[in-house]
């Protein structure tokens, strides 16, 4: 875990030691984390079950099923690619539901050719999650049989790291009349937990954030996803450039390899969050996600946002919306996707790649505030992935914060000041405000 070394309170000005102070109470943003781990997923993985669901004269069928336990890490095109290494000399004589990348070496097989010869084979697929695979191994019994090691899981590209094997209760199965519960003769379950450290070096994703009380617009920090390589030509496409159709369409290279559109920040995808207006009971926010990955559309995308304020959300426009808790009795996280068929589909980089939407919060008086950067997410996750928070000391800041000495929850004049900073008074009621 990589953590931000904070300066010393008596080397900084009142901005900057309120910005220490705002550090401490979003120290949980601006971490990265290295393990499997995921502090608003804490128990989410994808578990492989290996059911024998019979024997057979020279080994065993098995039927092998994915189960994705995460929350909002879903898998994206071009799918999930599975692989293993026989702890024996097995081969696969048949599959369904799947077929493996590479037949390998079977010349010493005469007749009945093997479907998979190979020590480590992979199944890929992009639909599919549950296949069937027929093992040969000489003598296999329940007592001699060995599930395979070293599972590999690619979902499509890197990240998650299987643990080794465990024996659990049988499965049972039901038929498919309905009439007959049937149960495998054993079953083992591998889980795999995903590090986005694993997944790639440098982060995917930003925040930028503004609000109605404060002409300043935080951008993503420079170089929060890595920096413009000037000396290798290709490496990001000037939006402006009269080249680009033809440098997008002709770089023959895959599609998770990707094509930026050149900024400061060089992340794949921005989310921008903007305090827009703000009512006697009610406050409203603005969230803005654009790609600025040429080489890839993002099809089902989801964000997630911590915020203390996400338990009381009225209204939301354009977005579907889904209240997580990843703690109990913790009720400050909410996934937001898009509506099927309108805006569940975020083009690649262009004037169309990007979505977004606007929430309405009911305020609690007790705890709300604009001040000290309150009104801003704890975090965002775009696809699963954490995205980089500008640092707390550049936040934009209420007008004269030095003059109100005590938080806003408390103080009458605060309320008056925001009261009159609003210069809209729309009926938060009204659909279309």
């Amino acid at each position: 875990m990589e953590y931000t070394m904070l300066p010393s309170i008596g080397s900084v000005s009142p901005r900057g030691a309120f910005g220490v102070l705002l550090l401490l109470l979003f120290s949980f943003s601006t971490f990265t984390w290295t393990e499997a781990y995921d502090p608003l997923d804490p128990t989410g993985n994808i578990t492989i079950k290996w059911d024998v669901i019979t024997w057979t004269p020279d080994g065993h069928v098995a039927v092998v099923t994915m189960y994705n336990f995460q929350q909002y890490r879903h898998i994206q095109s071009p799918g999930w690619s599975l692989g293993w290494t026989w702890a024996k000399k097995e081969v696969i004589w048949n599959m369904m539901g799947g077929q493996t990348t590479e037949q390998g070496d079977c010349s010493k097989f005469k007749a009945g050719i093997p479907h998979c010869c190979k020590k480590d084979p992979t199944d890929p697929s992009n639909a599919v999650s549950s296949f069937q695979v027929s093992v040969g191994s000489a003598g296999t019994t329940n007592k001699t049989v060995k599930v395979p090691k070293n599972f590999t899981l690619k979902a499509p590209g890197p990240g998650y790291t299987c643990g080794p094997a465990k024996i659990v209760k049988p499965t049972t199965f039901i038929t498919s009349d309905k009439r007959r519960i049937t149960q495998a003769m054993m079953t083992w379950n591998i889980t795999c937990t995903y590090s986005q450290f694993l997944a790639q070096k440098t982060p995917s994703c930003c925040v930028s954030l503004s609000s109605f009380y404060n002409d300043t617009v935080v951008n993503c920090p420079t170089c929060t996803c890595g920096c413009q390589n000037k000396t290798e030509p290709g490496s990001c496409v000037d939006p402006n450039s009269p080249h680009l159709s033809s440098v997008v369409s002709s770089s023959g290279k895959a599609t998770n390899t990707p094509l930026l559109q050149c900024t400061s920040h060089m992340c794949r995808v921005r989310v921008h969050w903007h305090v827009k207006l703000n009512y006697k009971e009610y406050w409203r926010v603005k969230i803005t996600i654009t790609n600025f990955n040429y080489r890839m559309n993002y099809s089902q995308w989801n964000l997630v946002v911590q915020h203390p304020n996400l338990d009381n959300i009225t209204q939301l426009f354009s977005f579907q919306y889904k209240s997580l808790t990843p703690y109990e009795g913790l009720n400050d996280t909410s996934m937001l996707w898009g509506v099927k068929f309108y805006n569940d589909f975020l083009s690649s980089a262009g004037p169309l790649g990007n979505v977004q939407s606007e929430i309405l919060l009911r305020k609690d008086k007790s705890t709300f505030t604009f001040d000290k950067g309150w009104a801003f997410p704890r975090r965002i996750y775009f696809n699963g992935d954490n995205c980089v928070m500008p640092h707390p000391d550049v936040y934009p800041w209420l007008p004269n914060t030095k003059n109100i000495g005590i938080p806003c929850t408390l103080s009458e004049y605060c309320t008056s000041l925001l009261h009159h900073l609003c210069k809209d008074k729309v009926n938060p009621n009204v659909k279309n405000a």
